[in-house]
């Protein structure tokens, strides 16, 4: 063992493989899986008794490297309660009603630029944040960088948490893992995180797997979003789609973009969308007041200071799109374009035809949790 690793430290990243669980690793590794949460990664470090320790106040660091503490005050109160010079890797997460809201998460977020603290405990206890810790990177103020995975999955089971920490479950079973999968998204988890068992942790770098569902949906183009660099004559070009779906009633919700094209593919969709443009004062479904509609450009957590403003096209073209997994009644990440259908009609793109996850009750994967 060393040192116990001061912050920050960059966490261990995942590189993706195939929507299938695997038998083993790329390299014939031997695998250990875990679920992959949907949350806020982050390292926590508890200070050890040591006057002469680098750590001397808890640390929630984000994946960037951000002291988040203050914003989860409820996370370094009960943290208190671990023994010190731990440090855990894990993801700070919002359970409710038996599954993970991170729209919820990313409210906890937001009030930091607000005067005074009020905001912040307020939401603290309105929606109170848990760890789920899936890695022990240092105990007793001993570090564990250099330990094997499947040690320090040895010494995570032995340390004694209690909520608002909890311990996410482990398997070599390949068989185990692929029911999580299956299963475990209906809780809101997103695939599956595959490690391992001999490699030691690798901060920043791409040394463990996720396994991530792969599915396509038909969506109308409503709008796009200008690129930073405009085109070659200084004029907008094409940066992110907006996608919509109509819903029972026929209304069309914004549910996602679809972005990363090359230049000359912004070039090209600037080009046809030009042909869709919408004349002054002609309806367009995101311009109405018609409050039930989801549209674009509300601001959020991710967004902020950034221009919402969007360019309205006709919602005549269809588009295939290749998403994960849904949050709610939108995608949850960024789509991306496979290619266009003119053999589809908008009005086809609707809800129903999206695969539904199996429901799942969080406290089934995680005994209390939500």
């Amino acid at each position: 063992m060393s040192r116990m690793p001061a912050p920050p430290v960059a966490p261990m990243l995942a590189r993706p493989l195939a929507a299938k669980v695997p038998q083993q690793g790329p390299k014939g590794q031997e695998l250990a899986f875990e679920p992959k949460w949907d949350g806020f990664r982050c390292l926590l470090f508890v200070p050890p008794n040591d006057p002469l320790a680098e750590v001397d106040e808890v640390w929630v660091q984000s994946r960037s490297g951000e002291n988040l503490s203050y914003c989860f005050p409820e996370i370094v109160r009960a943290a208190d309660y671990l023994p010190p010079g731990t440090v855990l890797d894990g993801e700070l997460v919002i359970a409710k009603a038996g599954r993970l809201w991170f729209e919820r998460l990313g409210e906890r977020i937001r009030p930091r630029s607000e005067a005074g603290g009020w905001k912040i405990n307020e939401l603290a206890e309105q929606y109170p944040a848990s760890f789920v810790a899936f890695d022990l990177l240092a105990t007793a103020g001993e570090g564990m960088l250099a330990t094997p995975y499947q040690q320090r999955r040895q010494a995570l089971e032995r340390l004694t948490l209690t909520a608002p920490f909890y311990r996410s479950p482990a398997t070599s079973d390949p068989k185990l893992a692929t029911q999580w999968f299956t299963e475990f998204e209906g809780a809101g988890l997103d695939g599956v995180i595959a490690k391992p068992v001999d490699d030691p942790y690798s901060p920043g770098k791409r040394a463990v797997f996720k396994i991530k569902h792969a599915r396509t949906a038909d969506v109308v183009v409503a709008g796009w979003r200008p690129h930073k660099q405009p085109g070659p004559a200084g004029q907008p070009v094409v940066g992110s789609l907006l996608l919509g779906l109509y819903d029972d009633s026929g209304l069309l919700h914004h549910v996602g973009v679809a972005s990363s094209f090359s230049v000359a593919k912004r070039l090209e969709l600037t080009e046809l969308f030009g042909t869709h443009s919408i004349a002054e004062g002609e309806y367009h479904p995101w311009l109405s007041g018609d409050d039930d509609v989801r549209r674009p450009g509300g601001p959020s957590r991710w967004s902020a200071g950034k221009d919402l403003s969007f360019i309205p096209v006709r919602p005549e073209l269809v588009a295939e799109v290749g998403y994960d997994h849904m949050e709610g009644v939108r995608f949850r990440h960024t789509t991306k374009l496979l290619r266009f259908r003119p053999d589809r009609t908008p009005a086809s793109c609707r809800y129903d035809q999206l695969e539904q996850p199996v429901g799942y009750q969080l406290d089934q994967i995680v005994p209390g949790l939500g």
